[in-house]
């Protein structure tokens, strides 16, 4: 066991606090769900923010697994995107390949902490939204091209 480490470091969420005095500790009522460390089903799940998309609430969990959805197909089209002209500056064509490639890679973690949520739906919209992203923008069913020489102004995501 570390030093300085007591149980209460342990009881996070669990409706218990160390109070700072050392040793006490009191208790404060929490109204978080479970915090699921393995994949299961239902739509009582917290995607991404804290209380959202709600207990019991159906509606809002399709709308939490269409917003994945959308996110990692748009992942998809910008791993594709092809905005740069090849006679543009070599500063502002960096400026921009950079912009690009940062909201890709935010957009990637916010997926990424989406499906750390363990919730079976949002893994499989996540993977769907991948799927289907890649057939319309880097496959060469849409873009014959894709097979070819650089076909995007980003390199590609690696697992």
């Amino acid at each position: 066991m570390m030093a300085g480490m007591n149980d209460s470091s342990h009881m996070h969420g669990m409706g218990a606090m160390n109070n700072g005095t050392g040793g006490g500790m009191s208790m404060m009522p929490h109204r978080h769900m479970m915090m699921h460390m393995t994949f299961f089903w239902g739509k009582n799940a917290e995607i991404l923010f804290s209380g959202w998309p709600g207990y019991d609430n159906l509606g809002m969990y399709v709308l939490a697994l269409v917003i994945v959805f959308v996110l990692t197909v748009v992942v998809e089209w910008l791993s594709a995107c092809k905005f740069i002209k090849e006679s543009s500056n070599n500063v502002a064509a960096g400026l921009v390949q950079t912009l690009m490639y940062g909201i890709r890679i935010g957009l990637a973690y916010m997926v990424m902490l989406a499906v750390m949520s363990f919730n079976a739906g949002v893994f499989l919209v996540a993977v769907a939204g991948h799927a289907l992203g890649f057939f319309f923008f880097g496959s060469r069913a849409f873009n014959p091209s894709s097979g070819t020489g650089k076909t995007s102004d980003l390199p590609p995501l690696s697992c």
